[in-house]
């Protein structure tokens, strides 16, 4: 029989209890799963936290962690876990847990994170040079850190095969994903078939459809951030359906076409033609959400003109198309 596994997850005040839970449960119903077929229990599960006892979650509940994790020696677990939550900052400060961090990298078989705990990981400068991901919310957070290779779209970037990404260290999105996450580390260790019960059983995708952007907060520029384009984004966003070409917003906001596309580049980060794209694809979103209007009068509304081109842009940044969107969310 194969050696049980230790899947530890850290735990400290105000974190997420989800980012905690979600994944654990993939492992506990992954043992369900096994048992079910006359197999063994393969995980051993764990919480760290900064002393052994209850630890109040950002839900107001408490878990309860099982010993500390200053007492723990990393070599006995396969898989660390960080999670995310309210709490996430005051760890990013606390000297003693990264550094036990840096120490355990090497000795655990897998480290990762759930949610904001990237931003632990990144904190102790375990992401360096590696691919990462986070909550949408927190990108820019996780950029701050500029040896990071941040993937703000993908659910986790957990890769065995080493392609797309690590099969040692590795990050997770927002929440949820790190359901995603778990049960792809649960498909490595135990194949498809268990991963796919444990997923029927949970009611998810075993690979859900699509990245964190299709659940992201809509493009919104502040104001005070952009006061010389503010009139001219105003109208743009009226006119959705319009010629908004470089050479119609450079007319109407008295400008050369150079001048109004390094004004657009320093105040919001992107050129006139990208911002277009995304203004129309977030109204499109908008639409679809809460008009019941179909793929084809969406398309027209927001100036796609043609139920192609808005679907070419939906799986350019959104990775699913607008009528898998508009079943999902309207």
């Amino acid at each position: 029989m194969e050696p049980t596994r230790t899947i530890a997850c850290l735990i400290y005040p105000d974190v997420m209890s989800l980012d905690v839970s979600g994944p654990l449960q993939v492992f506990a119903s992954a043992n369900v799963e096994l048992q079910r077929q006359g197999r063994g229990a393969l995980y051993r599960l764990r919480l760290l936290g900064e002393i052994a006892g209850p630890v109040a979650t950002s839900a107001g509940f408490q878990l309860v962690a099982d010993q500390a994790w200053c007492e723990t020696a990393p070599a006995t677990l396969d898989t660390l876990l960080i999670p995310g939550g309210a709490g996430e900052s005051a760890q990013r400060e606390n000297a003693p847990l990264l550094a036990w961090l840096r120490d355990a990298e090497p000795e655990v078989r897998r480290l990762g994170s759930v949610c904001s705990g990237a931003l632990i990981l990144a904190a102790a400068g375990l992401l360096d040079g590696h691919r990462a991901t986070t909550h949408w919310s927190d990108l820019d957070a996780l950029r701050g850190h500029p040896q990071v290779q941040v993937d703000g779209d993908c659910l986790h970037t957990y890769d065995p095969t080493g392609r797309r990404g690590d099969a040692h260290l590795f990050t997770s999105a927002g929440v949820t994903a790190g359901i995603d996450l778990a049960l792809a580390l649960v498909e490595h260790d135990l194949g498809r078939p268990i991963a796919l019960a444990v997923a029927r059983r949970l009611v998810m995708f075993l690979r859900r459809p699509g990245g964190q952007a299709q659940f992201s907060a809509l493009l919104a520029p502040e104001p005070q951030r952009t006061p010389r384009l503010l009139g001219l984004l105003e109208w743009m966003g009226q006119n959705l359906a319009a010629d908004l070409s470089l050479e119609t917003l450079a007319e109407r906001a008295h400008l050369s076409s150079r001048s109004l596309s390094r004004l657009f580049a320093r105040e919001l980060g992107m050129g006139p033609g990208r911002y277009v794209e995304r203004m129309r694809l977030e109204a499109a979103r908008l639409l679809l959400q809460d008009s019941g209007a179909s793929v084809a009068t969406v398309a027209r509304l927001t100036g796609f003109r043609h139920p192609e081109n808005l679907r070419r842009t939906f799986h350019k940044h959104l990775s699913v198309s607008p009528q898998d969107y508009a079943d999902r969310f309207a």
